[in-house]
């Protein structure tokens, strides 16, 4: 995948070795998932209204999705609002649904000029009707793009998805257009609102929470789950880079025993290239 030469541009040479590095590793995760956590705690340690945390949240949005396309992954699913979100107090919500529509308004052309195309899951009627029109329009203007597909959970839970799925199954199979006997796994997926994404190779959480709090429930069966204590307004590219290290040092068995699976860890290769990375990593500390 080529990388965005607009962005490209705008990188340092810290920045380039440190790309370099973990491309040489040779282990980046196809699709990475985010749940984006710590907007309040980190206005609230400000002592900032919690809109602030989420302003400043916006850029580290920013900064990972121009990460990933940069780095080649392919997939990016940003866990935006949940529906039970939809509980927080009113003025909060407004304000979210306010910096959703500025977000897609003020970014939608660069992201197409990079190559970038825009999905949603989730509930999207249940979305201001503003909203509903600028995300429509910004899926419509990217929908030819070829680079990274940065998916946005808006009004989404796993449990949601879960239940529609089987709903529309037992339609199906009411109608006769499909038998009990049909239904695998594979089968089940493709009613998902996920259907056209591969699952996630890599699960980010920040804050340091340990829950998935509803996200992707049928999709990270097998992921790789990443948690940190930075709080999302602070997770910006070199954060994301030692996750992307982290996840490139585990071994992925899929239910098979080491023996079974390749393990490059200790190979000569693997380990200078982790070995620079590191260097990297404590050179921008």
């Amino acid at each position: 995948m080529d990388t965005p030469q607009q962005w490209l541009s705008e990188r340092h040479e810290h920045d380039v070795e440190c790309q370099r590095a973990l491309r040489e590793l040779g282990r980046l995760p196809r699709h990475v998932a985010i749940i984006m956590d710590g907007n309040g705690r980190w206005a609230y340690a400000r002592r900032l209204p919690r809109v602030a945390g989420h302003q400043e949240g916006i850029e580290s949005v920013r900064d990972i999705v121009k990460a990933s396309a940069e780095l080649g992954i392919e997939y990016l699913t940003l866990y935006a609002f949940s529906t039970e979100n939809w509980k927080r107090p009113q003025t909060e919500v407004n304000a979210l649904m306010r910096l959703l529509e500025h977000y897609l308004r003020a970014e939608v052309e660069e992201l197409h000029c990079n190559n970038v195309r825009i999905n949603a899951i989730g509930k999207i009627t249940a979305l201001p009707k503003r909203v509903q029109k600028i995300l429509t329009y910004a899926i419509e203007r990217t929908v030819n793009n070829r680079g990274l597909v940065l998916t946005l959970a808006l009004s989404y839970s796993g449990r949601w998805d879960i239940l529609r799925a089987v709903q529309m199954i037992a339609l199906d199979v009411r109608r006769g257009t499909l038998s009990p006997e049909d239904i695998t796994p594979e089968k089940f997926s493709s009613y998902l609102s996920t259907h056209t994404l591969p699952e996630p190779d890599l699960l980010i959480r920040t804050s340091g929470e340990l829950r998935v709090s509803n996200f992707l429930l049928w999709e990270i069966a097998y992921a790789e789950l990443y948690s940190t204590e930075t709080l999302w307004p602070d997770f910006r590219r070199q954060e994301f880079y030692r996750a992307l290290a982290e996840y490139a040092r585990r071994e992925r068995r899929f239910g098979m025993t080491s023996d079974q699976v390749r393990n490059d860890v200790q190979d000569i290769s693997f380990r200078r290239s982790f070995e620079r990375l590191f260097e990297l990593f404590t050179a921008h500390r």
